[in-house]
């Protein structure tokens, strides 16, 4: 089997993975409020993060000097872990608890605009009328779908929630630029970024005296639903994705196939939690992934062309 053949299967593990994750917060915010959510499954990426680092790099845990080494990757990733797990997820798991799934993973998607944006604005890539114009259409399509259709209209189910599940996307493009400026092994980040994120949560949790449980909550259900969050939304997928990337000799091939996970997400919503998917939701999420594609993808398809 060929390395490329070995990328794309490790990015469909990926894509199918990620393309549960909506139906997963909303089945799992039956029980656990969102910090109830992100403890749990912060935890446990925490927990599945440091046993997978200790089986790839069991070097990193010898006893001489770790408490430095654990000290200095705490300190690195400080903000990385501030902004995500921690504001990130409490932002985007309040929007869940307020929209409908298929609305808060549409909106959510404009991440990938946003961090082209800011690409430009910190990486001091190079501005171009195509980014404004592809600016443009992801905004409309978030429009179509916070309004449901009714563009000319200034009225929103709910308009906190959709702003929170748009702003996640500003949280998630300084995170990424921190990422990419950040030099240590993906899976020492990832782990110590989702280590700091824990503790800040856990911390926010005592000195709130917050509920992590809903009034009906079915706890078992609550906490296995946390679990997978963790593992498959914070964890796992994140390693499979950086494997295929890593095995892959055409990476815009394989990124690219990432744009197929909200309409397969779309799909999963549809099937387990019956919502009926609005003409709205589909021609916004349209819009912004053809936005997307537009300003990264039709160059380098073009160019294979």
């Amino acid at each position: 089997m060929s390395n490329q053949t070995k990328a794309y299967i490790f990015a469909g593990c990926s894509i199918i993975a990620w393309s549960t994750i909506s139906t997963a917060f909303k089945l799992s915010l039956q029980f656990l409020t969102p910090i109830g959510l992100l403890f749990f499954a912060s935890c446990s990426a925490v927990l599945f993060l440091n046993i997978t680092q200790s089986i790839r790099n069991p070097s990193f845990y010898r006893v001489k000097g770790l408490l430095a080494r654990i000290l200095k990757n705490l300190k690195a990733s400080f903000l990385s872990g501030l902004l995500n797990p921690f504001v990130y997820y409490l932002m985007l798991f309040e929007a869940y608890s307020r929209l409908r799934a298929q609305e808060a993973q549409a909106l959510n998607y404009t991440w990938a605009i946003v961090l082209s944006i800011f690409s430009i604005w910190l990486l001091k890539e190079k501005f171009r009328l195509l980014d404004f114009i592809a600016l443009l259409i992801s905004l409309f399509g978030v429009w179509i779908i916070s309004t449901k259709g009714q563009i000319t209209s200034l009225r929103f189910d709910d308009a906190l929630g959709s702003f929170l599940a748009v702003s996640t996307s500003i949280i998630w493009a300084f995170y990424w630029i921190l990422n990419i400026k950040d030099e240590r092994e993906t899976i020492t980040k990832l782990s110590f970024n989702f280590l700091v994120g824990f503790m800040l949560i856990a911390l926010f949790v005592v000195c709130t005296g917050a509920s992590l449980f809903t009034d009906e909550a079915k706890y078992g259900y609550g906490i296995l639903g946390g679990i997978y969050v963790g593992i498959f939304e914070m964890g796992l997928t994140f390693i499979l994705w950086n494997r295929a990337l890593e095995l892959t000799d055409n990476t815009a091939a394989v990124s690219n196939l990432i744009f197929f996970t909200p309409f397969v997400s779309l799909l999963f919503i549809s099937s387990i939690l019956k919502e009926s998917i609005h003409y709205a939701t589909f021609i916004g999420l349209l819009l912004i992934v053809f936005s997307n594609l537009m300003q990264k993808g039709f160059k380098g398809v073009l160019k294979r062309k």
